[in-house]
């Protein structure tokens, strides 16, 4: 696709930077080029160029390089500028390229969208590339890496494509019955690949969850009465003062988060308010958010003051539950070995927090899973896997086979939508490359 105008951003992080580099994409890249620094430069070799304004004045000396389309990223001619990353430097060269006709500064995700429109990328690598971009642990990268390079589309694809000759087929019985090319009954290669294919697809959307917790962390949830300890532990493994402590029942009133990095997955980490009957209207509703955001955690770490008589606290029903006993600097060592606890720390000294670590990264791993594995990474992706699996499961259920291939038709619609590429020409082309019709 080729648009009329090019655009132009600062593609690297916040400034003041030790190097700023600036994006170039459009019909007026080669032209740009030659015009701020008076020469040419060869295609994908770095030149080191003088970057001079309108009225000749120096912008900066920095690097340049240039990707003619259709081999760049957006798939139109593409140019980098690489300068010293100070405010004015940046300012100067983006308002002198800008003042040339025809560019202007890109809107967000813009570079993206063009390499989408032009073929370079396909929905789930587009947003497989936002996730890259955004990655903060190592299993994040590794998910992201995965999906960027084509992994999940290539899946997603073989599954259309299985879809589109399944209804080729049945088609091709339904219209050509009479010729000897065709085969007479389609049920034992079709169907019995369909309700494979419905098994495949139904076990990939199982894997959501695990996903989710690679991109999103894994998500635990601290509770207890008040006074047991739990804004101490949620510092201690903050590692800073991130929430009030107070002897005072009731200080923590709203829900507290932070992120940590445990066994290379993200995991969140929520600190609540102590549930306690007869409490405050405020620290009522604190409370009944604790409650919930404890519904739909991953793991809920409910602690226990080991000084004092454990008190009967309401537990989710649907979430695992990580029994902790704290205070363990206030308790003789014969004390400290209690059954009911999983892990017995102080936050105080530090005693059994990095236990408590550990426990936490390797129940993040099994949740988790394989952060290789394919997984579905979106929700959209999910919602659209559903409708296409259930017009499979639709189509076996029936036996008009006009209606069966609609219902074909329609799920492989539905997988096409993940990533962005419903061919119209796919059935033809089944027919035509397996089938001597028109000989």
């Amino acid at each position: 696709m080729r648009f009329s105008d090019s655009i132009v951003a600062l593609s690297s992080g916040k400034l003041p930077a030790g190097v700023a580099v600036v994006r170039l994409s459009g019909s007026k890249t080669r032209f740009a080029i030659e015009t701020i620094s008076e020469t040419s430069v060869p295609e994908r070799e770095v030149a080191l160029r003088r970057l001079k304004q309108a009225d000749g004045s120096l912008i900066d000396t920095g690097l340049v390089i240039f990707f003619a389309g259709p081999a760049s990223f957006t798939g139109e001619d593409v140019a980098e500028f690489q300068v010293h990353g100070g405010r004015a430097v940046v300012s100067a060269l983006l308002q002198t390229l800008t003042s040339i006709d025809g560019i202007r500064h890109a809107e967000p995700g813009e570079f993206t969208r063009r390499a989408f429109l032009n073929g370079k990328l396909d929905l789930v690598e587009t947003e497989a590339l936002a996730d890259l971009i955004n990655a903060e642990t190592e299993s994040q990268r590794r998910f992201a890496l995965l999906n960027a390079g084509g992994a999940q589309s290539e899946l997603y694809d073989a599954w259309r494509r299985r879809l589109v000759h399944a209804r080729a087929m049945i088609e091709a019985e339904i219209d050509f019955a009479d010729e000897d090319d065709i085969p007479g009954s389609v049920s034992d290669t079709v169907w019995s690949d369909m309700r494979r294919l419905s098994n495949e697809i139904a076990e990939h959307i199982a894997g959501f969850h695990a996903g989710e917790i690679i991109r999103e962390g894994f998500d635990v949830v601290i509770l207890g009465a008040p006074n047991a300890g739990k804004s101490s532990l949620f510092n201690a493994l903050a590692r800073r003062e991130a929430a009030i402590v107070s002897d005072e029942p009731g200080t923590t009133r709203d829900l507290l988060e932070v992120a940590l990095d445990l066994h290379g997955l993200k995991v969140r980490l929520t600190d609540t308010a102590g549930l306690r009957e007869h409490a405050g209207t405020v620290e009522g509703i604190g409370i009944e958010r604790a409650r919930k955001r404890a519904e739909n955690a991953d793991l809920v770490a409910v602690l226990h003051d080991m000084t004092a008589t454990v008190p009967d606290i309401e537990l989710p029903t649907r979430s695992r539950v990580l029994r902790i006993g704290t205070k363990a600097d206030l308790v003789s060592g014969r004390k400290k070995n209690r059954p009911e606890f999983d892990v017995v720390l102080s936050a105080k000294t530090g005693e059994g927090v990095t236990q408590l670590l550990e426990k936490l990264g390797e129940l993040a791993e099994e949740a988790a899973g394989a952060a290789g594995s394919l997984l579905p990474s979106r929700l959209r992706h999910v919602e659209l896997l559903n409708e296409g699996n259930a017009f499979i499961e639709q189509a076996l259920g029936q036996d008009d086979l006009e209606l069966q291939a609609e219902d074909l038709r329609l799920a492989g619609e539905r997988l096409g939508r993940i990533v962005g590429v419903v061919d119209v020409e796919d059935l033809l082309d089944v027919i035509f490359s397996q089938f001597c019709i028109g000989k």
